[in-house]
């Protein structure tokens, strides 16, 4: 090599090496193109992970009345008509299904469509309904009676939905969640006894199965036809009643 190339060489050497100096730095290694979506997966799932462990942390399950409690008496508002109702109004009917729920919890609103329709259906056939809200708005405002005036009038109930300002009424059944749901008959002029207080059916907010309300309904049909209850009753499972701080 003669002494002009390489002195040119190293004058070339020199300044690619003084260019790299100047530029940015950079990682040396880069995640490959295709990886990256993993990152925005990941995120998703452990949205999914958190919205689950919200759901499972409200859970409670139905607890205390036994078979044969008697149907406590109650005087409560109804909302949309400002009408009120006692367990009076209901001594004409062979069964009366008292469900206490709300409009925010999300097991409520699992089965809000379904429930209007199974009490419509056996409503013909001699069942009473009453559902009743005895959430506290002061930590729930959502649930406060203009609130149920607007639920009942959107899902157009055939039953009464009651407020329960004073929470007395939840207490004195001893309900703790929403949906609860306790089914009453009477046989002639005997007071209303419990004789169903279980779950509407297997299916949940996030367990994929379908809403069909056959516990229930099994109990309707028992209760209305005189039979006796031929299943082992499994608990109302929901959200607990927000009780006033």
């Amino acid at each position: 090599m003669s002494l002009a190339a390489a002195t040119g060489a190293r004058a070339s050497l020199r300044s690619s090496s003084a260019a790299a100096a100047a530029s940015p730095s950079r990682p040396l290694i880069a995640l490959p193109r295709h990886r990256r979506p993993h990152g925005s997966l990941a995120v998703a799932l452990a949205a999914a992970r958190r919205r689950r462990l919200q759901v499972r942390a409200a859970r409670t399950e139905s607890t205390g009345a036994a078979v044969g409690f008697r149907a406590p008496q109650f005087e409560l508002p109804e909302p949309l008509t400002g009408k009120l109702w006692t367990l009076d109004e209901f001594e004409g009917n062979p069964a009366l299904l008292v469900m206490f729920v709300c409009n925010h919890c999300p097991f409520v609103k699992h089965l809000k469509k379904d429930i209007a329709k199974l009490t419509s259906f056996y409503m013909q056939k001699g069942l009473a309904a009453v559902a009743i809200s005895s959430n506290s708005i002061v930590t729930h405002p959502q649930d406060g009676p203009e609130y149920i005036a607007e639920e009942a009038k959107l899902f157009k109930y055939t039953f009464p939905y009651l407020y329960d300002e004073s929470q007395e009424v939840a207490k004195a059944f001893g309900a703790v969640c929403t949906p609860e749901f306790y089914l009453f008959k009477k046989d002639g002029r005997r007071p209303f006894e419990l004789f169903y207080h279980g779950q509407f059916d297997d299916s949940r907010p996030s367990n994929n199965v379908p809403v069909t309300g056959r516990d229930l309904s099994r109990a309707i049909d028992c209760a209305l036809s005189g039979q006796k209850l031929a299943f082992v009753q499994k608990p109302s499972v929901g959200c607990s009643i927000k009780w006033h701080p």
